[in-house]
């Protein structure tokens, strides 16, 4: 029989309608009143973000199979992300959301190619001004000034919030809701209902402690992010043995060319003296004037690369820009060094502590603690249903209404999926980092050899220019000078002389410069500071 919609039952029935709809809003769930509503939300710490320092050694990178809650990782630098490792707390074989994107690493910085300028001459002395900046004193105000360092140094405390955030436990789930709400009222002749009311509590129990392995992978992923601020710290300070010794180059060439510079002086005084007495003629005395002019010219274009070769250094250090002419640095370049120890030892030491080999290391124990965690997020939380309230309207009937509660219990029942797949994935990324790391000892260890035998060839060449080239060619320019004075030769001849000497001293700079860096990247090799 189809329903009456008079007149007076109309109302009554979009009313009811209307209650549905509202209750539906409200609600805003399918669950029935006395079973569990489950939270198919992401849970704490399942978020897609951006890092600085490098890329998660260890992490089980599971992928996300359509969850909506997820947003696609754009790879940008700028908002970061959690890195805590999350899975759902309700839902069995919840994938484990993991940042896999750390592109901002620290770039190494190419060295300068030192000007090779036409005409330098050794001075006595060219370690610096004794204010001069020192390479300790370079290094201490990178830690505490390089913009970079402070950037990646917000890390730790996000690594922390992860820590906190992966601790964190599941919120219990509230739930009223009204049903069996009659279309106008129940009546003998149309019965049904009672029309009942219900308020539920549901309450997850972590009976796998998936919460513990959580927690446990975000503490290790702490560790991890230490090691690679340690390592991102290395890798800077090697950038600024580059951009230093650059500097230092600079300045010796500006040394270098003044030092040359005088002596132009000293031979154009005497040209001058000889050019007065008619023991020159003209050619010869304008021929020096202009290698004169040249030096100074050098000598300025010189000063030019200095200043900029500063400018470099002041951005690292995130020093004032205007007054970079001001900057000196004092190194003692010409000091040699040989290493301190065997090869063997250099690289078991560097094995021990190299902080990018720390990090792979601590990435294996961050994908054993992945692998509990997978295991764990396999059992899903069991509901604890209470539901104190529960009122039957029986007013229709004539009788009195009544109260109730309930008890119950809601489990998942894991026939078909156990995470299977994301404990396998973890255990295949276990090995990947493994074998990783395993290669990066043998690139550790290539690093330091290549280190050591650049440092023994770059000693043996600047004791070999020390010992014989350099004064073998000083000898033959003062021979050349002493017969130009007695006017035995002609000027061609002591420039010829001045013109070898000072392609020799040009290589003799280039080869103290290749020692200095040689010395320092040694310590970047070993991972700290052996040598000064």
């Amino acid at each position: 029989m189809c329903p009456d919609f008079g007149s007076r039952r109309a109302p009554r029935i979009a009313w009811g309608l209307a209650a549905t709809i509202a209750l539906v809003l409200l609600a805003s769930s399918p669950a029935r009143a006395q079973g569990p509503q489950f939270d198919t939300g992401a849970p704490p710490g399942a978020a897609g973000g951006a890092s600085t320092v490098g890329q998660p050694l260890g992490a089980a990178d599971f992928p996300d199979f359509g969850s909506p809650s997820i947003a696609p990782f754009s790879g940008k630098p700028g908002p970061a992300g959690s890195h805590v490792p999350a899975a759902s707390q309700t839902m069995p074989g919840a994938p484990v959301f993991r940042t896999s994107d750390r592109s901002q690493r620290v770039q190494p910085v190419q060295e300068a190619n030192v000007p090779a300028y036409g005409d330098l001459d050794l001075p006595e002395k060219y370690e610096g001004p004794p204010d001069g900046m020192t390479i300790d004193q370079a290094i201490e105000i990178l830690i505490h000034q390089n913009l970079d360092l402070m950037a990646y140094r917000m890390e730790i405390p996000m690594a922390e919030a992860d820590v906190l955030t992966a601790n964190l436990r599941a919120n219990p789930i509230f739930y009223a809701d009204t049903q069996l709400i009659p279309y106008g009222h129940f009546s003998f002749l149309r019965p049904g209902g009672p029309m009942q009311s219900d308020v539920n509590i549901n309450y997850p129990l972590d009976l796998s402690f998936k919460r513990a392995a959580r927690t446990r992978s975000a503490r290790v992923a702490k560790k991890v992010t230490e090691a690679q601020l340690q390592d991102a710290v290395r890798n800077q300070i090697d950038n600024l043995y580059t951009v230093y010794v650059d500097a230092v180059a600079a300045a010796l060439t500006v040394k270098f060319s003044e030092t040359y510079a005088l002596g132009m002086r000293t031979l154009v005084e005497r040209t001058q003296q000889k050019f007065n007495a008619k023991g020159v003629a003209l050619g010869e005395l304008l021929a020096v004037k202009a290698k004169l002019e040249m030096a100074e010219l050098q000598v300025r274009e010189a000063e030019q690369a200095r200043i900029k070769a500063n400018r470099a250094l002041a951005l690292m250090l995130n020093l004032p820009l205007e007054n970079v002419r001001a900057i000196q640095v004092r190194d003692t370049i010409g000091m040699l060094r040989q290493s301190p120890m065997q090869r063997d030892e250099l690289v078991r030491r560097a094995l021990t502590i190299r902080p990018d080999l720390v990090a792979f290391r601590m990435g294996i124990r961050r994908s054993e603690a992945d692998i509990q965690l997978a295991k764990a997020n396999a059992y899903p939380d069991v509901f604890v249903l209470y539901q104190p309230y529960t009122f039957q309207n029986n007013t229709y009937l004539g009788v009195p209404s009544s109260y109730s509660w309930t008890l119950g219990i809601t489990a998942t029942m894991p026939l078909y999926n156990r995470n299977q797949g994301n404990i396998l994935r973890a255990k295949i990324n276990r090995d990947q980092t493994s074998t990783q790391a395993a290669s990066l000892q043998r690139v550790v260890a290539s690093d330091v050899l290549n280190a050591v035998q650049e440092l023994d060839q770059s000693l043996l060449s600047v004791r070999e220019f020390r010992n014989e080239v350099l004064p073998a060619n000083r000898q033959i320019l003062l021979n050349a000078k002493e017969l130009y004075v007695r006017g035995e030769t002609s000027l061609l001849d002591l420039l010829e002389a001045q013109l070898t000497f000072n392609e020799v001293v040009r290589q003799y700079r280039d080869a103290l410069v290749r020692h200095r860096r040689a010395i320092l990247d040694l310590n970047t090799a070993v991972g700290e500071r052996i040598l000064p």
